[in-house]
């Protein structure tokens, strides 16, 4: 049966993906908007707050790494979570390239209305302005993205060293453990001679209490019986 942390784990790594597929549909819907200036910038006020729920999300999963037990456990959960950032970097890129793309297309349609009077002159300005706080906006959240990444690797060699010197101890242990065995097979076989001594000794001395006795009978036989 599933723990607690096995199904919050499974949880955050859905809420991921199903994160990344809203930004992707929102990055293609900005792609293909030629205005007005409102429908921008609710998608990309929409695809912003997509993209920090993506990171509070990547957040949850890197603090559940740091509390497993096992090592590769917490290294599968960093690998996964690396994985996510790196989609979210190529998110950040699509998503910039998109509002280039909407801008332009804006531009080609400003130039069409331009006859139309001041109205449309205002509505470029103000377009630029929000485009170029879209801009400044993605060039937040990349910074934010490539600090994230940071961790992350400071986070993996943290943990690579951590496992060698985990397999430094195993092979210190090994080594450990195979001198104490040789000992134990020495000292099994200083038993076992020991043993074969013993009855070696106890043996000799049967023998000659057999002999002193047979000399003792002997003896008494020649003088209590000196004629036989």
């Amino acid at each position: 049966m599933a723990s607690s942390s096995d199904v919050h784990v499974r949880i955050c790594g859905q809420e991921m993906i199903k994160y990344d597929l809203e930004i992707k549909a929102l990055i293609q819907d900005i792609r293909e908007c030629c205005g007005p200036q409102a429908v921008l910038m609710d998608l990309n006020s929409t695809v912003k707050e997509k993209f920090n729920q993506l990171r509070k999300s990547i957040q949850d999963m890197e603090q559940m790494a740091k509390e497993q037990d096992r090592e590769t456990d917490k290294q599968a959960m960093l690998s996964e979570t690396e994985g996510h950032l790196k989609q979210m970097l190529s998110n950040q890129m699509a998503w910039r390239k998109a509002n280039l793309a909407c801008k332009l297309a804006i531009d080609n349609l400003e130039k069409d209305e331009l006859l139309q009077g001041g109205d449309s002159v205002r509505q470029r300005k103000a377009t630029k302005e929000s485009l170029a706080q879209t801009s400044s906006d993605i060039t937040e959240t990349l910074m934010s993205v490539s600090r994230m990444m940071s961790q992350q690797v400071q986070q993996s060699e943290e943990t690579i060293g951590t496992l060698a010197s985990s397999s430094r101890t195993v092979q210190e242990t090994n080594e450990e453990f195979k001198a104490m065995t040789g000992t134990i097979h020495l000292g099994r076989k200083l038993i076992l001679k020991y043993n074969r001594r013993e009855l070696t000794d106890k043996l000799l001395i049967f023998l000659a209490l057999a002999l002193f006795l047979a000399t003792v009978l002997y003896i008494l036989k020649k003088r209590l019986f000196p004629f036989i």
